[in-house]
């Protein structure tokens, strides 16, 4: 499943890979299980603008946490400059595709970059 803000649509690495996605960049820190370099057919994986290694561990993909979660990541991503190379691909290509492994497609940091770089 995908969604979009602007020129920025979300969608799990897990899912088949689409004329359509633009720019496929992996946004997560760690590489998803079971994909292969070929399978995810990415033009760039970009770890740095993952949530840090501590806030991805509190956080653990549980669902009260996500509002604290939201707040600690946007703080992080506001002096972040990866979130300036993706609204440079987004210029580049017209459309970037972030990619995350999380199941679920709500409750998770792509969705909160997503809305991020739509609302910045």
């Amino acid at each position: 499943m995908e969604t979009f803000a602007g020129p920025f649509a979300i969608k799990r690495i897990y899912d088949e890979p689409a004329d359509d996605d633009g720019c496929r960049v992996l946004v997560d820190r760690l590489w998803p299980r079971g994909i292969s370099k070929e399978r995810a057919q990415l033009q760039l994986w970009l770890k740095e603008v993952a949530p840090s290694p501590p806030l991805r561990t509190e956080f653990a993909h549980m669902q009260e946490r996500f509002a604290d979660f939201r707040a600690a990541y946007e703080a992080e991503l506001d002096g972040n400059p990866a979130v300036q190379t993706l609204r440079d691909l987004a210029a580049e290509h017209g459309k970037v595709t972030l990619l995350f492994a999380a199941r679920d497609p709500q409750t998770n940091h792509a969705r909160v970059l997503q809305e991020f770089l739509a609302s910045r």
